[in-house]
């Protein structure tokens, strides 16, 4: 009888590792996260560079790394949206460098690892990441690099050398044409998915600091007649994710109705594959017309009503599919359209609490809009200095803002009343123990 006692106990003690296990990965039960067993809702941040301060190569900086990992954790962010396959090569106009894939099939191992770096010093702080594995935009090379590798022309920068947003869109809508680019896309996402970390060894499908995949940021078909192949390629990749990594979710990285060519039909279809955990949308205000720079506080009612009617639409899709959605990528400027640090930030301040009040409510009610990341954190970073040109030039602090961008437009530093907006809600929503 003792010798079965001990035997019982040493039983249970394995069955309670195991379901510790199991729950240590983000999952969904109906239209809800749960993260080690509990509904999880969160206001997270996007971090695309993270890996980057995390390598030992050109722009890797640990020290402030580590000093923002914990500076998002005091204040509630524990999940970060991370670019995972910025395309070479470097030096290319207004892009992300250093990259990670150098060359076609080629790595820096410096980037590798300092993904590496990220994910396990995230896994001390019981933070969560969701990796995207490409880009619809020039600025970290994406679908458009893909193409330039497979023989296609040169990319057409958009206001570059006299090229414009849709000259870009056409010569991009090219790769879901393209097999040999697709081809070695999935070559990537093999590649990323069967790494295993080398400083914690564990498989990344065996990492339960990685939350979700995502197909891509922003994936777009850009044509109406593009509509066919672009669904079959997001389910395609989808379903060859989920062959290779069962643990984590899959979702599209779509900015929902407007990057779905304002078509509710092709968001639908692009949903409802078993094959997507869950949804997802951004919201724009300045890029969709709806803020004047000149007059911010007079259009920033209507930001707030757009927004969050954007919103209850892709709710209430969320609601049909009964699949969690998630608010991941918004961005709103400074006051006076000011790209100082030092600029006041009140009416951001207020379009992120209206909503972040909505996400809250859906805590309280069990509703499927589980989370926000905000766009963008960057920390203790320094903008541009050139009051000229507000652009990244190489030996500047990399932040948040990509390159193409004015540095310091949509930026959330660690001096901004706007960190303690998010602390609130955080603390709100449970996150802050």
């Amino acid at each position: 009888m003792k010798y079965l006692n001990i035997l019982l106990i040493v039983l249970i003690a394995l069955a309670a590792c195991k379901k510790n296990e199991e729950n240590s990965f983000v999952t969904i039960k109906g239209h809800q996260f749960y993260k080690n067993g509990e509904p999880y809702y969160y206001i997270g941040a996007n971090y695309w560079y993270g890996s980057i301060l995390g390598s030992k190569g050109e722009y890797g900086d640990r020290q402030r790394l580590l000093e923002e990992l914990d500076l998002m954790k005091e204040h509630g962010i524990d999940n970060l949206r991370i670019l995972a396959g910025a395309e070479g090569p470097d030096g290319e106009p207004r892009r992300v460098t250093p990259t990670l894939q150098t060359k076609q099939g080629k790595y820096s191992e410096d980037q590798l690892k300092g993904l590496d770096f990220l994910l396990a010093e995230m896994a001390k702080r019981d933070m969560v990441a969701i990796l995207y594995l490409n880009n619809s935009w020039e600025w970290s090379g994406g679908y458009a690099q893909y193409l330039n590798w497979n023989g296609y022309g040169n990319i057409p920068y958009p206001l570059w050398e006299g090229h414009t947003w849709p000259e870009f869109m056409e010569y991009t809508k090219q790769f879901h044409q393209c097999n040999e680019c697709k081809e070695q896309f999935f070559e990537h996402v093999k590649f990323m998915l069967e790494r295993t970390n080398s400083y914690t060894g564990t498989p990344y499908t065996d990492d339960p600091t990685i939350m979700a995949w995502e197909l891509g940021n922003e994936p777009r078909a850009f044509s109406d007649e593009n509509i066919p192949a672009f669904i079959e390629f997001l389910h395609q990749t989808a379903s060859f994710i989920q062959a290779i990594d069962t643990n984590h979710l899959v979702t599209t990285g779509t900015e929902g109705y407007h990057g779905c060519r304002r078509n509710w039909q092709l968001f639908d279809t692009i949903h409802i594959s078993e094959n997507i955990d869950y949804l997802t949308m951004h919201v724009w205000p300045l890029n969709w017309g709806w803020l004047d720079v000149n007059n911010m506080n007079g259009t920033l009612g209507l930001c707030i009503n757009n927004t969050l009617d954007y919103m209850d639409q892709h709710i209430a899709k969320a609601e049909k599919f009964n699949k969690p959605i998630v608010y991941e990528e918004f961005g709103f400027p400074r006051d006076n359209f000011s790209f100082s640090p030092d600029a006041p930030t009140t009416a951001r301040d207020s379009y992120y609490s209206a909503a972040f009040d909505l996400i809250y409510k859906n805590a309280q009610e069990n509703g499927p809009l589980a989370g926000a990341n905000f766009w963008t954190f960057s920390g203790t970073g320094s903008p541009s200095k050139n009051d000229d040109d507000h652009f990244w030039e190489p030996g500047e602090d990399i932040i948040g803002d990509p390159p193409q961008e004015e540095q310091g437009l949509n930026s959330v530093f660690a001096t901004d009343s706007t960190m303690n907006i998010i602390k609130h809600y955080n603390q709100l929503l449970g996150r802050i123990k």
